[in-house]
């Protein structure tokens, strides 16, 4: 069994994967502030909780997009379960060719995203992850990642607007009955809900024309499993995506 743990913005995604099959998976708030020893007690109190043995890893896996965060993560692994972890960068075997202009640049949770498509899914594929931001990235049938976009999270973006602005309130992300919002609240969430969806859709199209085909369309986030269902394309939702990554990632690096 490994331990797979995937560090956004605002949440760390902790999961136990035993022979590819997922057991559990636990979030836990994202904090700089917090010391190895303080991230190893809250990792020990969370394993005991769902009945996990400490000492029952084989390995473990890090993906992250906050740097200080990463170093005291893979010391608190460590002190309890007395593996090293291996972190997602680079020099790391992934299975693709990043065409990138700097390949190093390239963030954790869009390699693990993008590997878990491409061998669950298969290529090519878009890959869409509706977290603090939203990350649409390309990886073509020859297995290349060709880049992709960023955009503002909707929960980013919304609260944005409201702390921005006098007369419009924070407002929860749920799909409105309709387009035309008659009240500010349904505005609000038709210009968060079907905006979003039509702005992934019509990306789609584009990035779709730049590659010259079609491409399978693959979601996961916090948001997405909402969003993605009011898009004009088919597109997968895959809760577990990251971790799936994690473990083929592990997989090839062991």
């Amino acid at each position: 069994m490994i331990l797979a743990v995937d560090v956004g913005n605002t949440n760390i995604v902790l999961g136990c994967i035993e022979k590819g099959e997922i057991l559990n998976i636990v979030r836990i708030q994202t904090s700089d502030r917090e010391t190895a020893a303080e991230y190893a007690i809250k990792l020990k109190q969370v394993l005991e909780f769902y009945h996990v043995d400490c000492k029952g890893f084989e390995g473990a896996i890090i993906s992250s997009v906050v740097p200080p965060v990463t170093e005291a993560l893979r010391q608190a692994i460590a002190l309890i379960t007395g593996v090293k972890a291996v972190v997602v960068g680079p020099g790391m075997k992934t299975g693709m060719n990043i065409r990138l202009d700097d390949p190093s640049t390239l963030a954790g949770d869009l390699v693990a995203g993008s590997v878990a498509a491409m061998s669950y899914y298969g290529a090519p594929v878009i890959v869409i992850d509706m977290g603090t931001a939203t990350t649409m990235v390309v990886v073509d049938r020859e297995h290349c990642y060709r880049g992709g976009a960023i955009i503002p999270g909707v929960n980013l973006a919304y609260g944005a607007l409201s702390s921005g602005t006098s007369l419009l309130p924070d407002i929860a992300i749920r799909q409105p009955q309709k387009a035309i919002g008659s009240n500010t609240t349904d505005a609000m969430r038709s210009g968060a809900v079907f905006g979003t969806a039509a702005m992934l859709d019509g990306m789609i199209d584009r990035m779709e024309t730049e590659l010259g085909e079609s491409c399978t369309v693959v979601a996961t986030g916090g948001l997405a499993r909402s969003i993605v269902s009011c898009c004009r394309h088919e597109i997968v939702f895959d809760d577990d995506l990251l971790l799936k990554g994690l473990w083929v990632l592990y997989q090839k690096n062991k």
